[in-house]
């Protein structure tokens, strides 16, 4: 073997050490497979074995290289091949595969691209199929697509060619395995005490709540520390395309779609899973995403004495919220009028909660609305609270404050019979602030 330059931590790049991982991965899968090894202890047995048939070659690489080595190989026989340190990273939130050189991470918010590398489309793919394999899923050119889980609950999407155009596509979003709470969102300054104060009270007064925001922007987050305020006597069905909330209760039972088999039958949607969880009695229902007809079911279901329930929809504002609401509720074939429509989603949602990322990377709740009803046919909203922007920082940090309208919503009475008798500052504008804004309004006339 000729001399052989890398350096710890770097991507092997050398076709002879190329060789020597693919020799060491053939070689040490050999053994594995001859060897009646319990699951369980197979990558100690692997350590082991690695060693072994890496002194019988009588190779003599420096120790960084070999442990480098080492580790690939590893990564490749049971984890998922390149991305398995990034799965590993804690500041990595997402990882993102295009195709197999284009590589690219989250972290605090921003996208940069790694520094690691598959070998080629079929490698890519293999790692997919490792992926999916163990919840009986399959990916192929007849069905591109297939959401999945890791085990450790990170969230999955996969698509190949020919959809994906420039190669096999990964998109992992990490699963935390810190629960966070309130306190956090909070320390991240996501919301402020008030705001918190005020979630937490109509979550336990049973109003039905809606979490709208882009992709990437924290709903489900925001849903999981939601959710946990609901109380420990309380029967929860949760119902997502992947589970990956966090719930906190004991009493909870959780559903999971299922897509079609290789002949196309068999698919659980969420839409079936939303009708049999109302046969499953039910105190709350909480929906990971609404993305098509199933947002019927839940409006019939909020409307009709399943309060309390949660849930999240893709969309930039509140107004954008019931607007993608009313959209959903078309795509269930029901031909109903727009006013009906309309008039379902006013009486069955009384709140929407806005989470946003900002341009600096940064999540923050930025809205929570009430739903005050209807006037002729446009549905009310009433800001409770709004995020102010006020500029932005040196180092592009964005520079703003959450703050009260000073409307107290129509539903206080409904806060109040829960026991929540909320103070005035929790609504309400500092007065100095408002003394001061009416003083240069007069000014400017």
């Amino acid at each position: 073997m000729s001399r052989l330059e890398a350096s710890s931590g770097s991507r092997l790049s050398s076709p002879d050490l190329l060789k020597l991982k693919y020799y060491l991965i053939n070689t040490l899968s050999r053994d594995l497979e001859s060897e009646s090894i319990p699951v369980e202890k197979r990558e100690e047995f692997a350590v082991q074995r690695l060693d072994d048939i890496y002194q019988r070659a009588n190779l003599r690489l420096p120790d960084d290289i070999r442990i480098h080595i080492f580790k690939e190989v590893n990564d490749e026989l049971f984890g998922f091949g390149p991305i398995q340190g990034l799965l590993n990273d804690p500041d990595v939130t997402e990882v993102m595969v295009n195709g197999p050189k284009n590589i690219y991470v989250e972290r605090k918010g921003k996208l940069t691209k790694a520094s690691v590398i598959f070998e080629d489309d079929d490698h890519v793919v293999r790692i997919i199929e490792r992926i999916i394999a163990p919840l009986g899923r399959y990916i192929n050119a007849d069905s591109p697509t297939v959401d999945a889980r890791l085990p450790d609950g990170s969230r999955v999407n996969a698509i190949v060619r020919p959809v994906s155009i420039d190669g096999p596509s990964i998109t992992i979003r990490k699963f935390s395995k810190e629960k966070l709470k309130v306190s956090d969102l909070i320390q991240f300054e996501s919301i402020t005490e008030s705001m918190a104060e005020f979630l937490r009270a109509c979550v336990l007064a049973r109003l039905n709540i809606v979490i709208s925001g882009g992709t990437g922007s924290g709903k489900t987050t925001l849903l999981n520390i939601m959710s946990s305020f609901i109380s420990d006597d309380e029967r929860i069905v949760t119902i997502e395309d992947a589970a990956e909330l966090q719930m906190q209760q004991d009493h909870v039972v959780r559903l999971e779609t299922k897509p079609p088999n290789v002949e196309g039958y068999g698919e659980i949607s969420i839409r079936d899973l939303v009708r049999n969880s109302l046969r499953m009695r039910p105190d709350r229902i909480i929906i990971g995403e609404v993305r098509s007809g199933e947002a019927l079911d839940m409006l019939q279901a909020m409307n009709t004495g399943h309060d309390g329930s949660l849930a999240t929809v893709h969309s930039n504002s509140p107004r954008d919220a019931i607007a993608r609401l009313e959209t959903l509720v078309m795509m269930a074939g029901m031909d109903l009028p727009l006013k009906v429509i309309r008039q379902q989603i006013a009486s069955a949602v009384d709140l929407v909660v806005q989470q946003t990322r900002l341009k600096d990377g940064s999540r923050k709740v930025v809205a929570i609305t009430e739903v005050a009803g209807m006037e002729g046919d446009t549905i009310v909203l009433s800001d409770i609270f709004k995020f102010e922007q006020s500029g932005v920082s040196d180092d592009k940090k964005i520079i703003g404050a959450m703050k009260p309208t000073g409307i107290r919503p129509m539903f206080y009475p409904r806060l109040e019979a829960a026991g929540f008798k909320l103070g005035a500052d929790v609504f309400g504008a500092n007065i100095a602030d408002m003394l001061q804004s009416n003083r240069d309004s007069r000014r400017r006339r």
